[in-house]
């Protein structure tokens, strides 16, 4: 019986939770915030980059293990319709990757475990450009779709540094490529509107500088070396 009860309990509480959820009548917080031709906000969120590696030969793979990073930026606006908007998100993006290479990259040389581990610090400033597409505002709940591209610049890149790899200096460029893709859902408070989000990033070029030595263990079977992350956003407009 106490059985019978508490699934009859549930029942009624999500009926009723989903009834608050969806009813027509239920007030709407607001309701001009959309409206207007420009608005702007800002966000933070965090990040997690990785490396995405194409080779020349066939050899194991180089390893990139992922850190969390950080992210904050400011959000510009410009309402096209209700279901179109066209967005720029200037932010800095901080984050640590560690590229672990096998020992078989090392074969007939001398190495110590130092020469497999190189860390690549970055601090990109990273501007894209979206387009937002939402769907009919559902009370105080409106799910959207995000696409776009984006440049990007290392503000830690070495690229220029005289130094390689032969010296422990693992070198990338200083600017990136993306297109993006993503969905959220704008949350509509009583003092603002709150959009947590969640974004694919795919580097367009190559981001690898090679070493001098064409025979360097570390850059000489790579073909390409494309950033690419995930971004879980945090918006207050």
């Amino acid at each position: 019986m106490k059985r019978i009860v508490l699934v009859l309990t549930l029942i009624i509480a999500s009926q009723t939770a989903s009834a608050q959820l969806f009813s027509k009548d239920k007030i709407q917080n607001n309701q001009n915030v959309d409206k207007a031709k420009w608005s702007w906000g800002y966000f933070l969120g965090f990040n997690s980059y990785d490396f995405n590696f194409d080779y020349k030969r066939n050899r194991k793979d180089i390893q990139t293990k992922k850190n969390l990073g950080f992210n904050v930026g400011l959000i510009g606006n410009m309402r096209i319709n209700e279901h179109l908007d066209l967005r720029l998100e200037p932010g800095l993006f901080i984050t640590k990757r560690d590229v672990q290479y096998d020992e078989s990259y090392f074969n007939g040389m001398e190495f110590n475990d130092s020469d497999l581990l190189r860390e690549v610090n970055s601090t990109y400033i990273h501007v894209p450009l979206l387009l937002k597409i939402s769907t009919t505002r559902v009370n105080n709940i409106k799910p959207f779709i995000v696409g776009g591209f984006s440049a990007a610049i290392n503000l830690s890149s070495n690229q220029n540094n005289p130094d390689d790899n032969s010296n422990g200096q693992f070198r990338t460029k200083n600017s990136m490529f993306f297109y993006e893709i993503g969905g959220g859902i704008d949350i509509y408070l009583p003092w603002f509107k709150f959009t947590p989000s969640i974004r694919g990033v795919f580097a367009i070029n190559d981001e690898l500088v090679r070493d001098v030595d064409p025979n360097s263990p570390w850059t000489s079977n790579i073909e390409s070396m494309k950033t690419r992350g995930l971004f879980i956003n945090f918006t207050f407009q």
